[in-house]
């Protein structure tokens, strides 16, 4: 369908060379997108882009870390210049640290907020400034079943992506005047090296499943009809909307 169809659009994708960040940029990939994966680690950001080249993707790569403000503007105006205009922005870098509120570490902390929430605002408002000059862009910002409920160990995790929620919301606020549409999807919890320790828990598992009405961890891959929809013309009047993907877990008790 045309309405889905990303040929000819240019799709930046944070955190891209593994995870989540990485099916989406395939997903995206295979809607007709040119993918630009983005990371700190080039080894492996060059590995993931060989992998996506050899499915015939169109891949850049644009190593820069994602909370460093001069290094984003930088990274970001460069391509803007020398490779041509981003799109749509994905906002997949991001984090976790699990410990009891009571001995959580300030440096861990303040490390979080960066990763988690900085680096939205630094990259979203980088590519904004581009996209606001051509009148139209996709923004979307990763956020997370946490946006919306707590579990233990995790408190600060759960500040941060429901300041993603609310900046997702501020953003279209601000930018949907200008022709952007910036949306947000909530993995539920997913098969991911983020969630790797928790996939390797069997009381944790079994917890899961009990506790989510599909009954089952999620598949990174679930996560790419949500993505392309929010990246095309089919959700050309959706704004400050943060989409759940979570098999049900938000909606039961």
């Amino acid at each position: 369908m045309k309405l889905f169809d990303l040929t000819g659009k240019t799709a930046l994708i944070t955190g891209s060379s593994q995870g989540i960040g990485y099916a989406l940029a395939q997903g995206l990939a295979e809607a007709g997108a040119t993918i630009v994966l983005n990371g700190r680690d080039t080894t492996k950001l060059s590995a993931a882009a060989k992998s996506l080249a050899t499915e015939g993707a169109e891949v850049h790569e644009l190593p820069f870390d994602a909370t460093d403000a001069e290094a984003v503007r930088a990274a970001i105006d460069g391509f803007e210049t020398e490779s041509g205009s981003i799109d749509i922005l994905v906002n997949n870098a991001g984090m976790q640290f699990r410990t009891p509120l009571e001995d959580y570490p300030d440096d861990m902390f303040e490390t979080l907020l960066k990763t988690n929430v900085t680096s939205v605002f630094l990259v979203g408002q980088a590519v904004a400034r581009h996209m606001i000059k051509r009148g139209s862009g996709k923004i979307i910002n990763i956020a997370s079943v946490q946006t919306a409920l707590a579990r233990p160990g995790i408190a600060p995790y759960t500040a941060t992506k429901g300041a993603v929620g609310n900046l997702t919301k501020g953003m279209a606020t601000d930018w949907a005047k200008y022709g952007l549409q910036c949306n947000a999807i909530a993995p539920g919890y997913f098969d991911t090296p983020l969630n790797e320790a928790l996939v390797n828990d069997p009381e944790f598992s079994a917890w899961l499943e009990k506790r989510t009405p599909a009954g089952r961890w999620g598949k990174v891959d679930e996560l790419v009809g949500a993505c392309v929809f929010l990246s095309s013309a089919a959700s050309s009047f959706v704004n400050g909307h943060t989409l759940y993907v979570d098999g049900g877990i938000t909606a039961s008790l």
